[in-house]
């Protein structure tokens, strides 16, 4: 957003606040509202670090500064009104104060970009005792095989057993996928972004 497009916004029907919208980048799951004053959309567009107008510090506030939760900002964009913005972005920890991740206890977001953040932990972090742990010290070429065996499951889960088998066989080859990605030095939104570009292509 360029300082041009900044001034464009209805600042002056909420006395020079807007209201901000934040959502998980990855798992679009809403994590909290804010305001945001000119200096805040100006400090969070430079740092590239979600920062707010505090109504009660009467003061900008960027979210973890004393917590550390920070936000690292993904993107922003304005609604139809321009008087309401949305912010994308990556949490480095809880965002709600009560260490809840979202302030909304039962906001909505996808779990597999989720249980894909948590086997990318385990690849860089290596718990002892993790299956995945144990998947990813066996190699590419052995995940590979699992992802193989999976899928050879769920295609005879489809036609000879239950729902339940069916969707058990599936949940199993979505993981050992995941893990398999994650071997590559890739994830679950770089699969995204493919079916994305076959989608519009499709469309188009």
């Amino acid at each position: 957003m360029t300082p041009e497009q900044i001034e464009t916004l209805a600042w002056d029907k909420q006395q020079g606040l807007l209201p901000v919208i934040v959502q998980d980048a990855d798992n679009q799951r809403v994590l909290m509202l804010g305001y945001m004053d000119r200096a805040a959309l100006a400090a969070t567009l430079e740092t590239r670090r979600v920062t707010f107008y505090s109504r009660s510090k009467q003061r900008l506030w960027m979210k973890g500064e004393s917590s550390g939760d920070v936000l690292d900002l993904v993107s922003l964009e304005a609604d139809c009104d321009a008087d309401t913005l949305l912010v994308q972005a990556r949490p480095a920890g809880p965002t709600c104060h009560l260490g809840r991740t979202s302030c909304f206890p039962s906001a909505p977001g996808g779990f597999l970009p989720e249980l894909d953040a948590l086997v990318a932990q385990r690849e860089r972090e290596r718990p002892e005792g993790s299956y995945s742990t144990r998947l990813f010290a066996d190699g590419t070429r052995r995940i590979a095989q699992k992802v193989g065996e999976e899928g050879v499951e769920t295609a005879l889960a489809a036609v000879a057993q239950d729902d339940a088998a069916l969707l058990g066989e599936a949940a199993d080859l979505a993981f050992h996928l995941l893990v398999l990605l994650r071997s590559r030095g890739l994830g679950w939104s770089d699969v995204e972004a493919v079916l994305r570009e076959r989608h519009a292509a499709a469309a188009g």
